[in-house]
């Protein structure tokens, strides 16, 4: 199985007030504990929204944080087929770019996939698994 995880869980994993983290954390063991194989995914999308904060503000401890994370799970690349299953979403189900982008890369891994996010409006996307962060 897959873990899709969304920019957003990413960011309160890595840097999030301490509710966040600890949300974001729980939630993650959680659903690593209850498979017996799981691989990470993120969109390269993630890649870019992560890495932006770190870099303007000259964070080199955070940003090689991230840069580590990213060496070690999949990154599903941002292909024409993905942007065009994103355009498909985005008209179907009115998402944002970037959540229309995230959804795409979702679907394009091949492996039963959940994504994982704190942004409730993705449920409404057909057929995503969607797994919420939910602050307690």
């Amino acid at each position: 199985m897959r873990l899709f995880l969304d920019a957003c869980a990413l960011i309160y994993r890595f840097e999030g007030a301490a509710s966040f983290r600890s949300a974001a954390t729980e939630l993650m063991a959680q659903l690593i504990a209850q498979q017996d194989s799981v691989e990470l995914a993120v969109s390269r999308l993630s890649v870019l929204e992560c890495r932006v904060k770190p870099l303007r503000e000259g964070n080199t401890v955070l940003l090689k944080r991230y840069d580590d994370f990213f060496a070690a799970v999949q990154i599903v690349e941002l292909s024409a087929a993905v942007v065009d299953a994103a355009t498909q979403l985005r008209a179907r189900y009115g998402l944002k770019t970037p959540d229309a982008l995230q959804a795409a890369s979702a679907f394009a891994t091949a492996q039963r996939t959940l994504f994982v996010t704190a942004d409730a409006g993705f449920a409404k996307v057909a057929g995503l698994d969607v797994r919420l962060i939910k602050m307690a």
